[in-house]
């Protein structure tokens, strides 16, 4: 039926063709709350108001833009609200019995930073983005651009992705913004700045193997073996020198080989054991992890996300058990 069509019969309060509206955007519109609020819950709470606020305001649709640049306009803005709104998730004290973590690098500021589930990110980018866009859309929804978005102002954070995430003209982020294009074109300036300041020691790595590649692969399995046979100098070896160790909602970060690897013996020096169950997150692979008890269940203590340089890990992020069920795994595992 003719977007037209459709438009005329959801102003007239038909919901199926509102829904066949918006169906096709609802993935990328997800992602985009994603990428501006960091957050997974906050993120699906935006689409919903999002799509509400469509709803109610369809009658206002003039068609001077498409369909998905008006979508566009309102989750950004959603965002933003929600940016000024409401407060953050507080950080949460350190929570493992019988383990007394090494003193961290620093205190980390992104705690509400929550993982993205791969099997969610299926039509998310079937629209290509803009001529005029840096990223590519896998670096765009990886935990360390997540993350360094994250810091920035929230109008220079909301310019930045729909230039050069998703490649809108600058006189149609103004528009979205009810801004200028003189004051787009500045904020883009000064948040290019920032994210490259936020991102610049990464610099230099290798990049990393190919989703579902035999290099991913290889590194993956080396991963999984160490770990859950807790084999502390396996693990450091496929480190790099200035591996970075990150817990949120925990503020804890850890950076350094040696800091880390102090890090994991603490955990694996109090007899605890894993099993890995493998799933993938924000284009990453990641893994449920479960303890095992003494009565052979294993309990899920939360999901490992795991960013790789070359044939070396480079970052580790762990979440806590909460997030298991959006990835389709069970808070515990029956015993073998």
């Amino acid at each position: 039926m003719a977007t037209a069509d459709l438009i005329s019969r959801a102003r007239a309060g038909d919901g199926d063709a509102f829904r066949e509206l918006t169906e096709p955007h609802r993935r990328e519109l997800q992602v985009h709350c994603y990428r501006m609020l960091g957050s997974f819950q906050d993120a699906e709470d935006a689409l919903q108001d999002t799509l509400l606020t469509a709803w109610r305001g369809l009658a206002g649709f003039q068609g001077r833009a498409s369909l998905r640049t008006w979508l566009y306009r309102i989750a950004t803005n959603r965002c933003l609200n929600a940016r000024r709104s409401a407060g953050r998730r507080p950080a949460k004290e350190w929570n493992v019995p019988g383990v007394e973590p090494p003193e961290p690098t620093r205190l980390g500021e992104v705690v509400w930073l929550e993982p993205f589930p791969d099997a969610l990110l299926e039509g998310a980018f079937d629209v290509p983005p803009g001529p005029e866009a840096r990223y590519e859309q896998t670096e765009s929804i990886s935990l360390a651009f997540v993350t360094a978005l994250q810091v920035l102002p929230p109008r220079q954070l909301a310019v930045l992705i729909l230039r050069d995430v998703l490649g809108f003209h600058a006189d149609e982020v103004a528009e979205m913004l009810d801004s200028t294009v003189e004051s787009v074109t500045s904020a883009l300036k000064r948040a290019r700045a920032g994210l490259q300041r936020r991102r610049s020691p990464a610099a230099d790595r290798e990049p990393s193997p190919a989703s579902g590649s035999l290099s991913e692969d290889a590194i993956v399995a080396k991963f999984v073996s160490a770990y859950e046979s807790a084999d502390l100098d396996a693990l450091v070896a496929l480190l790099t020198g200035d591996v970075f160790m990150s817990m949120p909602p925990m503020p804890l970060e850890y950076e350094g080989r040696d800091l880390v690897a102090r890090f994991c013996a603490g955990i694996f020096g109090t007899d605890r054991r894993f099993d890995l169950v493998p799933t993938r997150a924000n284009g990453q692979p990641a893994f449920g992890a479960y303890l095992r008890a003494p009565t052979g269940i294993r309990h899920g203590t939360g999901l490992f996300v795991l960013t790789l340089a070359g044939d070396r890990i480079c970052a580790m992020t762990r979440f806590e058990n909460s997030v298991l069920p959006w990835f389709g795994l069970p808070r515990s595992l029956p015993s073998r």
